[in-house]
């Protein structure tokens, strides 16, 4: 006879006859939150308010999805499946007449960040944060070096911020890696711890990376031509005059996330046979079969015009091209009807999904998978 399940921790704290404010601190106290029990994820809130809601962007569940109040008391909870592997990023809202109120879960310390600010974090049952982005006193530390770097294309002199290994010497030929909002990769996805410890470990080769800096980010990367031509005349062609790069569409690579990864495809179009790599995650490839996007931000209209346009007459831009997306995330169902579509061109596509949604974290989760990909760890670029 199969043994009987468990009840959920927050049932049997409704179940208790006397929920007075110790009960109540006792089960925050005896229970890391949100409550992870198997597939089932119970968000809680201890607010004084006349609805709480959950806010989050994961796809498939309401957003806001509403909490339901413990008779008799100010708690409240709600139960969410969230699969193994897990990791979805939210907040609480909560209504106290006509006034609302957005924060994080102060009963959870687990925080992510962005650009926009904090957010809570909950993990799934077995989520862990990878060992190879948490910093390793043992592995050696790459060089940052600050570049101003003056663009004719752009009219501007544009910030860099290069990323030279531990053992970098002028004697040997480095593959080199270009990556937009590199700013927020750094500060938002710990890309230098990263790169310290995937070279340190031999995951990827030692590589030469560039950290690039947007202006106006929703004007130049989708389809710029002045961005493209900063990208691949300019910048690389300046670094390459500069430091020892392989200086071979074998040792170049381009990487980006959301509007990034657009930058980085339409760069790539602009110039092909340039880059023999591209590193592309949860890329904002929409498209339409037939009319217009209704209700989108207009700043995606040239993002569509570009993606219609090479859907219809795709060409091959890479030898090799590594594309992630998270399963929680609107952009999902793009970035898997391109698959086919980067195949077909003669591409060699690496495709990988995450239970993530679109985020700085999910992004960082996915760099080993891709970085030793695009550069495997026993490459050998040194030629003198």
């Amino acid at each position: 006879m199969a043994a009987r399940r468990r009840k959920l921790a927050i049932n049997r704290l409704r179940e208790q006859k006397e929920l007075d404010d110790q009960t109540l601190h006792r089960f925050v106290e005896r229970h890391e939150l949100p409550v992870i029990e198997g597939t089932k994820a119970t968000f809680v809130a201890w607010h004084h308010a006349d609805e709480v809601f959950l806010r989050h962007r994961v796809v498939g569940i309401d957003d806001p999805l509403p909490l339901r109040r413990i008779e008799h008391t100010d708690f409240w909870y709600v139960v969410v499946e969230i699969p193994p592997d897990s990791r979805v990023e939210y907040q609480l809202e909560v209504r106290r007449g006509d006034h609302w109120e957005r924060f994080n879960d102060p009963l959870n310390p687990r925080r992510a960040r962005s650009p926009m600010g904090e957010s809570s974090v909950c993990y799934g049952l077995g989520y862990q944060v990878p060992d190879w982005a948490v910093y390793n006193p043992q592995a050696r530390s790459g060089e940052l070096v600050e570049l101003m770097i003056k663009s004719q294309a752009q009219r501007r002199n544009n910030r860099v911020t290069l990323y030279l290994p531990a053992r970098f010497q002028t004697r040997s030929r480095y593959p080199l890696l270009v990556v937009h909002d590199g700013g927020d990769f750094l500060e938002y996805a710990s890309m230098k711890i990263v790169l310290d410890n995937l070279i340190h470990r031999m995951d990827m080769a030692e590589t030469v990376v560039a950290f690039t800096y947007p202006g106006d980010r929703l004007r130049e990367y989708p389809n710029s031509g002045p961005h493209a031509r900063w990208i691949t005349r300019e910048l690389i062609g300046y670094l390459e005059e500069q430091f020892p790069l392989v200086a071979h569409p074998s040792g170049r690579a381009l990487m980006g996330s959301s509007f990034g990864a657009i930058a980085s495809l339409t760069t790539a179009v602009r110039y092909p046979q340039t880059y023999g790599s591209m590193l592309l995650q949860s890329g904002s490839f929409v498209f339409t079969d037939i009319g217009a996007l209704q209700g989108e931000d207009p700043a995606f209209d040239p993002v569509v015009k570009f993606m219609n346009r090479y859907r219809a007459k795709p060409i091959r831009v890479a030898d090799r091209l590594f594309q992630s997306c998270g399963v929680y995330e609107p952009l999902i169902v793009f970035n898997r009807s391109m698959v086919p579509v980067f195949s077909g061109t003669g591409m060699t596509v690496n495709y990988v999904e995450s239970r993530d949604g679109h985020n700085w974290e999910s992004w960082r989760d996915r760099l080993r998978d891709g970085l030793s990909w695009l550069f495997p760890g026993e490459s050998l670029f040194v030629y003198e």
